[in-house]
């Protein structure tokens, strides 16, 4: 067949020649140089870029706070309790029942101001007969008196025996001793009918009512179900500051140095304060003594048991 013997050889390529424009292979080459050369400046710029934003910046926080010149010139800080230096819990000298009291929190009383009364019918029944038998041996008084007397005049004139003389003196001399215990008896009465009245110690304010009418008080508290304090009250002229000074500090206060006294209640007042006593004795387990500071001026919200802040000021 013509097929078979046709030549193939014309089909055969020639890869020994070179089909590449030289032209287009510089451009090529410039273009992929281009490339590169982008691709490496951006990767530059990234990386500085990170490099910048994840540096770490310190930064130091400083709390800026206004400071008077009192605490610019403290030399030392202490902290305490408001405490009232006369105070007292009115309690009665006998038992009985309390059928009046006068008082409540708050209120202002005065020195042996009558605030409270026990139940006193049978102390006042005992004073009517003490007083009864004081008059009955005041009675017989008149009589044995008058024959003791009788009596001296008659042995003078031998008319009667020292026997007779001896039996009315021995009379009249009972008598005597009769009235002075009628009246020990009336007195004794009188005392425990004053006690059935509590009255005030000394002028103050009462800050607690720790009875009701209608409650048994007794002192000291002696039955299971009495009170002892019917009242408790203090002088508000005698608060002052008792706060605990460190042991290794207490060197720096001297007495009557001056202070500036906070209460935490009135952060924004403060009150002109003195060193009035540095106690004599230390708190074994809190290793701290206790210093008195009191007020130069206070007003009506200073109460007790307030807490407080001192300021120790410099001479």
């Amino acid at each position: 067949m013509e097929t078979k013997n046709a030549d193939l050889s014309s089909l055969k390529i020639d890869r020994t020649q070179k089909n590449v424009n030289p032209e287009q292979k510089g451009k090529l080459i410039k273009m992929i140089a281009a490339g590169l050369g982008i691709t490496i400046i951006l990767l530059v710029i990234v990386f500085l870029f990170k490099s910048y934003t994840s540096q770490e910046i310190e930064v130091k926080m400083t709390y800026a706070a206004m400071q008077s010149s009192a605490e610019s010139s403290a030399i030392l800080t202490a902290s305490g309790y408001v405490v009232a230096q006369r105070k007292a819990a009115v309690a009665s000298k006998g038992m009985g029942r309390l059928v009046y009291l006068a008082v409540v929190e708050g209120d202002k009383v005065i020195a042996n101001q009558v605030i409270a009364r026990l139940e006193d019918n049978d102390i006042k029944a005992q004073l009517d007969q003490a007083k009864a038998n004081l008059k009955l041996s005041q009675a017989d008084l008149n009589d044995v008196e008058k024959n003791y007397n009788r009596q001296k005049d008659l042995l003078r004139t031998g008319s009667v025996s020292q026997m007779e003389f001896d039996a009315a003196e021995s009379r009249y001399n009972r008598v005597l001793a009769s009235i002075e215990v009628a009246k020990a008896l009336v007195t004794q009465s009188e005392v425990a009918l004053e006690n059935t009245l509590i009255r005030a110690p000394f002028n103050g304010t009462v800050l607690t009512k720790n009875a009701d009418v209608g409650e048994v008080v007794a002192p000291m508290g002696a039955g299971v179900n009495s009170k002892a304090a019917v009242v408790t009250m203090a002088d508000m002229n005698s608060l002052q500051v008792e706060a605990d000074v460190s042991e290794s500090n207490i060197e720096k206060i001297e007495p009557n140095q001056n202070c500036q006294i906070t209460l935490d209640a009135y952060p924004g007042h403060n009150y002109a304060g003195y060193v009035a006593k540095i106690v004599p004795t230390a708190d074994r387990g809190k290793a701290t003594v206790m210093v008195k500071v009191g007020f130069k001026n206070y007003d009506k919200r200073v109460l007790p048991e307030m807490s407080a802040k001192v300021l120790f000021l410099r001479e």
